[in-house]
């Protein structure tokens, strides 16, 4: 047996020279002890130090893949990590495609180990929280963070980008850095009361953050899961959040009322409103990569909607929902059905433009399950304020979006259903980009038929 000792529980720089030295021996895994500092030795295990590394030219090569995969894991405090690492490294000279494997137990181990990683590293930089205090009349601001991982030195070339100008200290159970402006010094682990417990600043803060909470992006369980309750001390603004998620849901309830009495009741300004609303959302990662939001059109009185999928790639630019090949087919069929589309209202169920880019084109993908939950908000406005007698759900997605469960459109296509909310009628038919991707003519005039008579049935259904 032999033993490694690593100066510091994320010693990447350590762990990397000493797995190199022993893959060089052919030491398998099982015959290593990896420990941190002056811990006790294995009763069994060698007390000489690790070989000396290899020659340059001895050395395994390993993919870069690894390379990071293997600076994240390091940090993870879990003790097993350096023996997975070190297993990794030793397949890695019979397997060289093993991080391509993304099946192998190994592999997976040791990816979720660097996501935990990557998660507490985005929760530092997201949840640390400077006060300031007088340091001989030079102001210096700290900081405390309790961190899952080692990931504090790793951490800290990002907070010194962010506040270089800054004389800062971040404390953490078992160490602190501290960075004076230009040069960065560790020191010994803190407790919470080392640092300070407010400043006057916080007020101002929380005034703000209470002024900017949008009960209309409020997703509880998404901000718990990542905003977890432990970081909420340590957080001026988070005082204020119990009381805000209480007031929420009366505030999101009452905001369509409170726009109805508007302007004397005025339906057009409140929907106007909404629809400047939404072009700033941000609830799912779509609107990073969409042109813009595409929000519905129509009358604010309309007795009859129709909800599609999500808009396509003319409609990402137009701004406007079917403008496109599916919204030809649209258009021609609510013309034989006997709609005049300026009488309707007409959305989609999800308001970005969800695609993968080949080349110079942009290719349709389906949205899933969050990014439909995510603009479900949306689409409900839309239904509270316009208030159709009858809705028509255009495919599954607008059919998920509508009932807030998977619906199977064969099953329940043809009649009548009544929305989950009690707003009203709904009818469930194919999307037109359905009639669009159909090989066969003949099933195409068929299933074309089919739909045109679908929408004129749901028109009926629209009292007089």
């Amino acid at each position: 047996m032999k033993t490694v000792h690593l100066a510091e529980p994320d010693d990447f720089d350590g762990w990397r020279d000493a797995a190199r030295a022993l893959a060089a021996d052919e030491v398998p895994p099982g015959d290593v002890i990896w420990q941190i500092g002056d811990a006790a030795d294995d009763l069994f295990a060698s007390t000489g130090a690790a070989p000396p590394p290899p020659p340059a030219s001895d050395r395994l090569s390993v993919p870069r893949a690894f390379v990071d995969l293997a600076r994240k894991a390091v940090l993870h405090r879990t003790p097993e990590r350096f023996a997975l690492l070190y297993t990794a490294l030793t397949r890695l000279r019979t397997q060289p495609k093993l991080m391509d494997d993304a099946a192998d137990p190994l592999v997976r181990k040791l990816e979720a180990l660097a996501q935990e990683v990557r998660r507490d590293i985005h929760k530092m930089r997201a949840f640390v929280r400077f006060r300031e205090v007088d340091e001989q009349g030079t102001p210096r601001f700290v900081a405390w963070f309790e961190p899952d991982h080692h990931i504090v030195r790793a951490n800290a070339a990002f907070f010194i980008d962010r506040f270089a100008a800054m004389r800062w200290s971040i404390l953490t159970p078992e160490l602190s850095i501290h960075w004076d402006g230009a040069r960065l010094e560790q020191g010994p682990g803190a407790v919470k009361s080392d640092a300070p417990g407010g400043d006057p600043i916080e007020d101002v803060w929380k005034t703000y953050y209470a002024s900017i909470f949008n009960p209309a992006r409020l997703k509880v369980g998404a901000m718990l899961k990542e905003m977890p309750r432990k970081y909420w001390k340590n957080m001026p603004e988070t005082a204020l959040v119990s009381e805000l998620i209480s007031g929420a849901r009366a505030r999101e309830s009452g905001m369509i009322d409170v726009a109805r009495t508007q302007v004397g009741g005025n339906i057009e300004a409140a929907w106007a409103a909404l629809r400047d609303e939404a072009a700033g959302c941000t609830r799912c990662p779509l609107y990073q990569d969409a042109t813009q939001t595409v929000f519905g059109e129509g009358p604010v009185d309309a007795r009859l909607m129709f909800v599609g999928e999500q808009p396509g790639d003319q409609e990402d630019l137009a701004g406007r929902p079917f403008v496109g090949p599916a919204g030809q087919v649209f258009d021609r069929a609510i013309t034989e059905a006997g709609i005049d589309r300026t009488q309707v209202y007409v959305t989609n169920a999800v308001k970005h433009f969800k695609f993968e880019q080949r080349g110079k084109r942009r290719i349709h993908a389906k949205p899933g399950t969050g990014e439909i939950t995510a603009c479900r908000w949306w689409i409900d406005q839309e239904r509270a304020l316009i208030k159709p007698k009858v809705t028509v759900a255009l495919g599954a997605t607008a059919a998920r979006s509508l009932f807030g469960r998977t619906v199977t459109i064969s099953r329940e296509r043809g009649r009548a259903l009544e929305l989950p909310d009690g707003g009203g009628e709904a009818w469930i038919t194919v999307h037109p980009s359905f009639l669009l991707r159909l090989p066969d003519e003949a099933a195409k005039a068929e299933e074309y038929a089919r739909f045109v008579e679908d929408l004129r049935t749901a028109a009926a259904r629209v009292p007089a």
